[in-house]
Protein backbone atom coordinates (compact mmCIF):
# COMPACT_ATOMS: atom_id res chain seq x y z
CA UNK A 1 0.00 0.00 0.00
CA UNK A 2 1.28 3.34 -1.13
CA UNK A 3 2.29 5.79 1.69
CA UNK A 4 1.91 3.16 4.60
CA UNK A 5 5.17 2.16 6.27
CA UNK A 6 5.66 -0.82 9.18
CA UNK A 7 6.51 0.72 12.67
CA UNK A 8 9.42 -0.74 14.20
CA UNK A 9 8.01 -1.09 17.92
CA UNK A 10 10.69 -0.99 20.77
CA UNK A 11 9.46 -3.15 23.00
CA UNK A 12 9.10 -6.73 21.63
CA UNK A 13 7.53 -9.90 21.70
CA UNK A 14 10.13 -11.42 23.81
CA UNK A 15 9.94 -8.13 26.31
CA UNK A 16 6.28 -8.88 26.94
CA UNK A 17 6.02 -12.45 27.44
CA UNK A 18 9.23 -12.07 29.93
CA UNK A 19 6.88 -9.69 31.58
CA UNK A 20 3.77 -11.82 31.83
CA UNK A 21 6.05 -14.87 32.58
CA UNK A 22 5.08 -16.79 29.35
CA UNK A 23 5.40 -17.97 25.64
CA UNK A 24 2.63 -16.09 23.81
CA UNK A 25 1.31 -18.72 20.93
CA UNK A 26 -2.14 -19.39 19.39
CA UNK A 27 -4.21 -22.77 19.81
CA UNK A 28 -6.59 -22.82 17.03
CA UNK A 29 -9.41 -25.16 17.57
CA UNK A 30 -11.01 -25.69 14.35
CA UNK A 31 -14.10 -28.37 13.65
CA UNK A 32 -17.78 -28.70 12.95
CA UNK A 33 -20.55 -26.91 14.84
CA UNK A 34 -21.53 -28.79 18.13
CA UNK A 35 -17.76 -30.60 18.03
CA UNK A 36 -17.03 -28.90 21.42
CA UNK A 37 -14.34 -25.99 20.76
CA UNK A 38 -16.29 -23.30 22.68
CA UNK A 39 -16.33 -25.87 25.71
CA UNK A 40 -13.05 -26.68 25.05
CA UNK A 41 -11.70 -23.27 25.06
CA UNK A 42 -13.49 -21.92 28.29
CA UNK A 43 -11.88 -24.98 30.09
CA UNK A 44 -8.41 -24.75 28.85
CA UNK A 45 -9.00 -20.73 29.23
CA UNK A 46 -9.90 -21.56 33.01
CA UNK A 47 -6.86 -24.26 33.30
CA UNK A 48 -4.50 -21.63 32.10
CA UNK A 49 -5.79 -19.57 34.60
CA UNK A 50 -5.06 -21.64 37.49
CA UNK A 51 -1.66 -22.11 36.39
CA UNK A 52 -0.70 -18.47 36.26
CA UNK A 53 -0.85 -18.06 31.98
CA UNK A 54 -3.01 -14.84 30.91
CA UNK A 55 -5.15 -16.26 27.78
CA UNK A 56 -7.83 -15.04 25.59
CA UNK A 57 -10.66 -16.84 23.87
CA UNK A 58 -11.82 -15.95 20.14
CA UNK A 59 -14.31 -17.18 19.86
CA UNK A 60 -16.91 -17.34 16.41
CA UNK A 61 -19.85 -16.00 17.70
CA UNK A 62 -18.68 -13.12 19.57
CA UNK A 63 -16.42 -12.37 16.47
CA UNK A 64 -19.64 -12.01 14.10
CA UNK A 65 -21.25 -10.06 16.98
CA UNK A 66 -18.57 -7.43 16.46
CA UNK A 67 -15.19 -7.06 14.42
CA UNK A 68 -16.94 -9.03 11.70
CA UNK A 69 -20.84 -8.43 11.95
CA UNK A 70 -20.23 -6.94 8.56
CA UNK A 71 -20.10 -10.43 6.84
CA UNK A 72 -21.96 -13.25 5.86
CA UNK A 73 -21.92 -16.46 5.35
CA UNK A 74 -20.70 -17.31 1.71
CA UNK A 75 -17.16 -18.51 0.82
CA UNK A 76 -15.54 -15.32 0.37
CA UNK A 77 -17.27 -13.83 3.66
CA UNK A 78 -15.59 -16.94 5.58
CA UNK A 79 -12.47 -16.45 4.24
CA UNK A 80 -12.40 -12.53 5.00
CA UNK A 81 -13.56 -13.77 8.73
CA UNK A 82 -10.92 -16.55 9.33
CA UNK A 83 -8.15 -13.89 7.68
CA UNK A 84 -9.03 -11.29 10.06
CA UNK A 85 -9.05 -13.27 12.73
CA UNK A 86 -5.74 -14.66 11.98
CA UNK A 87 -4.50 -10.81 12.01
CA UNK A 88 -6.38 -10.05 15.83
CA UNK A 89 -4.65 -13.36 16.83
CA UNK A 90 -1.10 -12.00 15.44
CA UNK A 91 -1.54 -8.87 17.05
CA UNK A 92 -2.97 -10.51 20.51
CA UNK A 93 0.39 -13.08 20.39
CA UNK A 94 2.65 -10.19 19.83
CA UNK A 95 1.45 -8.25 22.75
CA UNK A 96 2.34 -11.82 24.62
CA UNK A 97 -1.00 -13.35 24.80
CA UNK A 98 -1.90 -16.93 24.31
CA UNK A 99 -4.73 -16.70 22.04
CA UNK A 100 -7.22 -19.30 22.03
CA UNK A 101 -9.62 -19.67 19.13
CA UNK A 102 -12.94 -21.46 18.80
CA UNK A 103 -13.84 -21.35 15.04
CA UNK A 104 -15.09 -23.64 12.64
CA UNK A 105 -12.92 -22.49 10.41
CA UNK A 106 -14.16 -25.14 7.53
CA UNK A 107 -11.37 -25.05 4.79
CA UNK A 108 -7.39 -25.91 4.56
CA UNK A 109 -6.31 -22.81 2.55
CA UNK A 110 -7.69 -20.67 4.81
CA UNK A 111 -6.13 -22.72 7.96
CA UNK A 112 -2.98 -22.54 6.43
CA UNK A 113 -2.71 -18.85 5.48
CA UNK A 114 -3.97 -17.86 9.20
CA UNK A 115 -0.70 -20.31 9.85
CA UNK A 116 1.29 -18.01 7.93
CA UNK A 117 -0.21 -14.81 9.45
CA UNK A 118 0.29 -15.89 12.65
CA UNK A 119 3.52 -17.51 11.82
CA UNK A 120 3.81 -21.28 11.93
CA UNK A 121 6.06 -21.52 15.53
CA UNK A 122 3.33 -19.75 16.95
CA UNK A 123 0.38 -21.57 15.61
CA UNK A 124 -1.08 -24.98 16.89
CA UNK A 125 -4.05 -26.28 14.88
CA UNK A 126 -6.18 -28.19 17.07
CA UNK A 127 -8.54 -30.32 15.45
CA UNK A 128 -11.84 -31.61 17.66
CA UNK A 129 -12.56 -34.77 15.79
CA UNK A 130 -16.29 -34.96 16.05
CA UNK A 131 -18.71 -36.66 13.36
CA UNK A 132 -21.19 -35.06 11.83
CA UNK A 133 -24.25 -37.46 13.08
CA UNK A 134 -22.37 -36.58 17.15
CA UNK A 135 -22.54 -32.77 16.33
CA UNK A 136 -25.65 -33.22 14.78
CA UNK A 137 -27.63 -35.23 18.09
CA UNK A 138 -26.06 -32.35 20.44
CA UNK A 139 -27.07 -29.13 17.90
CA UNK A 140 -26.81 -27.05 21.46
CA UNK A 141 -27.78 -24.10 19.14
CA UNK A 142 -30.35 -25.58 16.84
CA UNK A 143 -28.64 -24.67 13.77
CA UNK A 144 -28.56 -28.16 12.49
CA UNK A 145 -32.29 -28.47 13.08
CA UNK A 146 -32.89 -25.25 10.86
CA UNK A 147 -30.15 -26.20 7.97
CA UNK A 148 -32.29 -29.27 7.89
CA UNK A 149 -35.22 -27.56 7.38
CA UNK A 150 -33.78 -25.18 4.79
CA UNK A 151 -33.73 -21.91 7.40
CA UNK A 152 -29.91 -21.61 7.14
CA UNK A 153 -28.20 -22.06 3.85
CA UNK A 154 -24.41 -22.33 3.55
CA UNK A 155 -24.31 -24.55 7.07
CA UNK A 156 -20.88 -26.00 7.55
CA UNK A 157 -21.47 -30.03 7.28
CA UNK A 158 -24.72 -29.68 5.66
CA UNK A 159 -24.84 -27.77 2.38
CA UNK A 160 -21.21 -26.30 2.50
CA UNK A 161 -18.13 -28.66 3.14
CA UNK A 162 -15.50 -28.83 5.96
CA UNK A 163 -12.17 -30.03 4.95
CA UNK A 164 -10.86 -31.63 8.22
CA UNK A 165 -6.85 -30.94 8.56
CA UNK A 166 -4.53 -32.86 6.84
CA UNK A 167 -1.89 -32.71 9.84
CA UNK A 168 -3.19 -31.17 13.18
CA UNK A 169 -0.38 -30.48 15.63
CA UNK A 170 -3.21 -32.20 18.00
CA UNK A 171 -5.94 -34.22 17.33
CA UNK A 172 -9.21 -34.72 20.08
CA UNK A 173 -11.92 -36.61 19.96
CA UNK A 174 -14.84 -35.68 22.35
CA UNK A 175 -17.49 -38.59 20.40
CA UNK A 176 -15.11 -41.25 22.74
CA UNK A 177 -13.19 -38.95 25.35
CA UNK A 178 -14.77 -35.99 28.05
CA UNK A 179 -14.32 -32.68 27.53
CA UNK A 180 -12.14 -32.47 30.75
CA UNK A 181 -9.89 -35.50 29.03
CA UNK A 182 -9.96 -33.57 25.70
CA UNK A 183 -8.54 -30.31 27.38
CA UNK A 184 -5.70 -31.66 29.61
CA UNK A 185 -4.46 -33.47 26.97
CA UNK A 186 -4.46 -30.40 25.03
CA UNK A 187 -2.70 -28.69 28.11
CA UNK A 188 -0.57 -31.17 27.86
CA UNK A 189 0.68 -31.54 24.48
CA UNK A 190 1.37 -27.51 24.89
CA UNK A 191 4.65 -28.31 27.06
CA UNK A 192 4.10 -25.22 29.26
CA UNK A 193 6.49 -24.59 32.17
Amino acid sequence: MENIFKQTLLISKSDREKLLNQKSFVVWLTGLSGSGKSTIANQLSILLHEKGKLSYILDGDNIRLGINKDLGFSDSDRKENIRRIAEISKLMNDAGLIVITAFISPFINEREESKKIIGEENFIEVFVDTPLDVCENRDPKGLYKKARAGQIKMFTGIDSPYEEPINPRIRVKTKSHSIDDCTHFIYDKLNLK
